[in-house]
């Protein structure tokens, strides 16, 4: 399972699969029904997320759970086949310890080589928008989450396993006080959805100066804010095409979901380089993870365009900004040539999304696609360890 690496890795892209009581364990009574409830629906355990059935993940149990990379050929664009999504998961196991249990992780890293790594929610990145705009119960539910994301895992335990907690900004005094909460547990990564922001006075950018007060605390503080793919404010575009509302379960790759090109992670590094968000906070430093790569390419034109047009709005080459501040976790099948002469080696982390049928069955073999895009063997140590390491480090003003 090493792939006979010479180093030991670091994994920018591992998930956990949420404990049954992740967000009821520790939820204050006052939010239990307006929060997140299991449900007997016709004899399947279902989540009700503010008052209504979730199908962003179709088994949230998680028992039985697909295979690692049962789907990593549909990911590079191969169904020769043309199988439906049933037969493409195959057979279903039984939960494996590693997926819920620290202790078993740690056995399970060292059996695949891996140093450390940031682990990241499954159904975590797909509640948000179910929630809102109770914000209430929203900044509720997540602070519950969290506190069993630090019973169960911890933000960085034995200096390998780095839990990420998870932030909405709908309430800006309330994110800062959870953040605040983090740093004390030593947190080293912090997640979100990218998007705008719902709050009680109307969606905003999150660069917006009224959120100022919570990135002064990440500036300050050193910490990496990753920005992960999950159900967001785009999401409700879908309607609008005839689509159902589904979220983002599985089924959608089946639709119009697949092609649409509505991407939120290209518009949320935009406007933050539109709003000076990084020339106002010049300690931010952000990954985005489990969102490709296709996106960079598309906002460094549109960058290109807008400072020969209007350079007197900004302080500086955005793109230049842009490579200073953002750390890329390309999908594994991306043009990974072509990024690494746009942003180079030092802004490009890996991800191997284990363990997702839509990831890797064997993270370590992220190396076999970095070599097939000539990358040198220092290189790929830089992508696949040391930049990892260093945003698993603070760095504090």
């Amino acid at each position: 399972m090493k792939e006979n690496l010479e180093f030991t890795f670091f994994d920018c892209d591992n998930h956990y699969y949420e404990a049954l009581d992740a967000f009821t364990r520790h939820i204050e009574p006052a939010f239990k029904k307006r929060a997140i409830q299991w449900a007997q629906i016709d004899g399947k355990q279902r989540l009700v997320v503010g008052g209504r059935v979730n199908r962003f993940i179709p088994n949230p149990t998680f028992d039985p759970v697909g295979k690692p990379g049962a789907l990593d050929e549909y990911f590079r664009g191969r169904n020769p086949k043309g199988a439906d999504m049933n037969a493409l998961f195959g057979e279903l196991e039984p939960i494996p310890a590693a997926y819920r249990d620290r202790d078993a992780r740690l056995a399970l890293m060292d059996e695949q080589g891996m140093q450390g790594c940031i682990l990241l929610p499954t159904l975590g990145v797909g509640m948000e928008q179910a929630l809102l705009p109770d914000f209430d119960a929203t900044v509720a539910t997540f602070r519950a989450f969290n506190r069993w994301m630090d019973e169960d895992w911890g933000f960085a335990y034995r200096e390998r396993i780095f839990a990420a907690p998870y932030f909405t900004l709908c309430q800006p005094d309330a994110a800062v006080r959870e953040l605040e909460w983090a740093l004390e547990r030593d947190a080293r990564f912090i997640v979100m959805v990218p998007g705008p922001i719902t709050t009680a006075i109307g969606t905003r950018a999150p660069g917006d100066p009224m959120f100022d007060d919570f990135w002064r605390l990440a500036n300050d503080s050193g910490i990496t804010v990753c920005y992960h793919s999950g159900e967001n404010y785009y999401s409700k575009f879908m309607t609008a095409w005839g689509e159902s509302d589904y979220m983002m379960s599985f089924q959608a790759l089946l639709g119009f979901r697949s092609l649409f090109s509505g991407d939120p992670i290209q518009d949320t590094f935009a406007n933050h380089l539109h709003k000076g968000l990084f020339l106002r906070f010049p300690n931010l430093r952000m990954a985005s993870i489990e969102s490709g790569s296709a996106w960079v390419f598309h906002l460094f034109e549109k960058l290109t365009k807008s400072y020969g047009q209007i350079p007197f709005i900004y302080q500086e080459d955005p793109r230049e900004t842009f490579k200073r501040h953002v750390w890329v976790s390309p999908f594994y099948e991306d043009e990974l040539a072509s990024l690494l002469k746009l942003v180079g080696a030092d802004r490009i982390i890996m991800g191997s999304d284990f363990p997702h049928v839509e990831g890797l069955a064997n993270p370590a073999s992220y190396i076999k696609d970095l070599e097939n895009f000539d990358y040198t063997p220092a290189q790929c140590r830089t992508v696949m360890r040391d930049n990892g390491l260093e945003l698993a480090t603070r760095r504090p003003v």
